[in-house]
């Protein structure tokens, strides 16, 4: 089996956790194929035919909403990214052909301007009004559903980032939630399984670093991901 990963983007060692999701990819028999850059993005998507899984650990957008910081902004003509038509047709026949996707950490963020994509994932950063606390509390990680991915899992801590406040698609229920520290927001869901367009879907908001790969329960929780996605 083939597994393609979209890899790269700013304010992240994609490097470092791209090779933790090597590693459990390698380990689960997948042969690892890595796409990076903003032309990565394109050629990523247009390599799925064939491909079992596609897995998405980047930050990869066109930073150019209003909503998105200048800081980003200023930065679009060179790292700015999106999907071309056929790029977005060949995710759509990837999932037909029953491939499936792991979107990891910053994936919700990626392609802003393709509505299609947080179909497909079961949720979406909304720059105006997603958030994050600031990296580097412990943060407490609650297992809140039944699933083959967190069943036996117990409650683990771990030092990541809680994003909140994303665009959850009708029917995704979360299977992991954690508390955001120093904000007045609830319990927010960082993980979830479904099926989409023939295919089935992971996300996991978790990832930051390569330490949170390190984490038992967390490291567990992504290598039953991959065995899913992949029908085992």
């Amino acid at each position: 089996m083939r597994a393609v990963v979209l890899s790269g983007g700013l304010t992240h060692d994609f490097p470092a956790t791209t090779g933790c999701l090597a590693e459990l990819l390698a380990g689960e028999g997948l042969d690892v194929e890595v796409h990076t850059g903003t032309e990565g993005v394109d050629s990523a998507l247009k390599a799925l035919p064939g491909a079992a899984l596609l897995v998405v650990n980047a930050l990869r957008w066109t930073m150019t909403g209003e909503a998105t910081p200048e800081r980003y902004r200023e930065q679009a003509a060179v790292e700015g990214a999106s999907p071309s038509p056929a790029a977005r047709d060949a995710l759509a026949a990837h999932l037909a052909a029953g491939g499936s996707v792991l979107g990891m950490h910053t994936a919700s963020i990626c392609f802003d301007d393709w509505p299609g994509w947080g179909d497909v994932l079961g949720g979406q950063w909304i720059w105006g009004s997603s958030s994050h606390p600031p990296f580097g509390p412990r943060v407490e990680v609650v297992v809140t559903g039944t699933h083959e991915l967190v069943d036996g899992i117990d409650d683990f801590g771990i030092v990541d980032e809680v994003y909140s406040e994303l665009d959850m698609r009708p029917g995704t229920e979360g299977l992991l939630h954690a508390t955001p520290p120093g904000v007045d927001l609830p319990a927010q869901p960082l993980l979830w399984a479904r099926e989409h367009g023939g295919g089935r879907v992971v996300y996991d908001a978790l990832g930051h670093q390569p330490e949170s790969y390190a984490v038992p329960g967390h490291r567990e929780i992504v290598r039953r991901a991959i065995r899913w996605t992949t029908n085992g």
